[in-house]
């Protein structure tokens, strides 16, 4: 490299416009070096939106307040949480499927213009995320202690039943957010199609639920371990997760969604990477990988102006 070896005059032939395009692990690894910084200003951002889960926490817990009191304010948290999570997870993957798509993103125009265009589906959605979760978590509790007093071993069918719901439903939220800021899709027909996608791509949701559950889990042990670490949420591991969703779903998406949409008007998918237009007129010619290398200049070979 030039910066080493001081070799400032040397050029190389410069990068074919043609030039084969990075897939998977290499193109995956690549944006995530380009915007690594950027998911975390994305991650921060999002983490705003938990302040009201965490103030719930606090009245709920803190004894701030009567024990009436504390309740209902923590209860009015909590629904402000439902109603702004899904909102704030469209505007998330907003950003972070324009990073795919290697376009510019403004973080905060886009991230609020998604919010705002997609309030009512994404709160729906989010509302509905948030009440599964609840109820399983509530499950996982509570089937146990009846199967233990009961003696009847079948309640863990229940509990069984409970978990795989709640798995297919957070694998459907790889494909719902994306298809709510992408698509004009009825509510009906993203959570239909995010149904479909959940059962055909099921190696690659496999992967995402293992790499985003691994994640989730080591964020967790390390808070238990030291309470410092839970001051890395802000910055990790939320954007992180969204970014390696999208990057696995989203072209499923376009496979099976966008693509047949624009097929059926004639038309090619414009985010497609390979989509040029060719009806254009070329004025220059791009000659990356073409050019001739330039040489060092040697020492002393430099002419003299009279």
């Amino acid at each position: 490299m030039g910066i080493f070896n001081k070799n400032y005059e040397s050029a190389g032939t410069g990068i074919a416009k043609n030039a084969p395009k990075k897939t998977g692990s290499k193109l995956f690894f690549e944006i995530l070096g380009v915007k690594f910084w950027k998911l975390i200003e994305v991650n921060m951002l999002y983490s705003l939106f938990f302040i009201p889960l965490i103030l719930a926490g606090a009245f709920f817990f803190g004894g701030f307040l009567s024990p009436n009191l504390s309740s209902i304010v923590s209860l009015i948290c909590l629904i402000a949480f439902a109603v702004l999570f899904g909102p704030a997870t469209s505007g998330m993957t907003k950003v972070i499927r324009s990073f795919i798509l290697d376009k510019h993103s403004f973080i905060m125009r886009d991230f609020f213009k998604a919010f705002k265009a997609n309030f009512k589906l994404s709160a729906i959605i989010g509302f509905a995320d948030c009440l599964v979760i609840t109820s399983i978590a509530l499950g996982m509790i509570i089937y146990p202690g009846i199967a233990k007093v009961s003696g009847n071993s079948a309640i863990y069918v229940l509990l069984a039943i409970s978990i795989s719901v709640g798995l297919t439903i957070l694998i459907m939220n790889f494909y719902t957010f994306p298809m709510i800021i992408a698509t004009d899709l009825s509510l009906i027909n993203i959570v239909k199609n995010s149904f479909a996608l959940t059962c055909i791509a099921l190696k690659k949701n496999a992967l995402t639920l293992l790499i985003s559950v691994g994640l989730s889990a080591i964020m967790f042990l390390l808070a238990l371990w030291n309470m410092s670490f839970s001051f890395l949420l802000p910055f990790f591991p939320a954007a992180f997760i969204c970014f390696i969703s999208c990057f696995n779903s989203y072209p499923e998406i376009q496979k099976y969604i966008i693509n047949p949409y624009y097929a059926s008007k004639g038309e090619i998918n414009p985010e497609l990477s390979s989509y040029n237009s060719q009806e254009n007129e070329t004025l220059f010619e791009d000659k990356g990988g073409k050019e001739q290398p330039i040489e060092k200049r040697k020492k002393g070979s430099r002419k003299r102006i009279s």
